[in-house]
């Protein structure tokens, strides 16, 4: 399990901070960890989750 930080989420997604923040308080997103009192971050495996059913949606929900 690797947690990764708001830079590479971003790096990963093509997704502003902002949108992120966004999405997660939606429900839409994968919501962050709180590692510490001022630092958090994302499960690697949930972004990649998060990635592979926005593709699966686009094809039409075939794999």
């Amino acid at each position: 399990m690797q947690v990764i930080k708001l830079k590479k989420v971003i790096a990963l997604t093509s997704l502003s901070s902002a949108t992120i923040y966004r999405l997660a308080k939606k429900g839409e997103f994968p919501k962050q960890l709180k590692l510490a009192e001022r630092s958090s971050g994302w499960l690697l495996d949930e972004i990649n989750d998060w990635l592979e059913s926005k593709s699966i949606l686009r094809n039409g929900g075939q794999l």
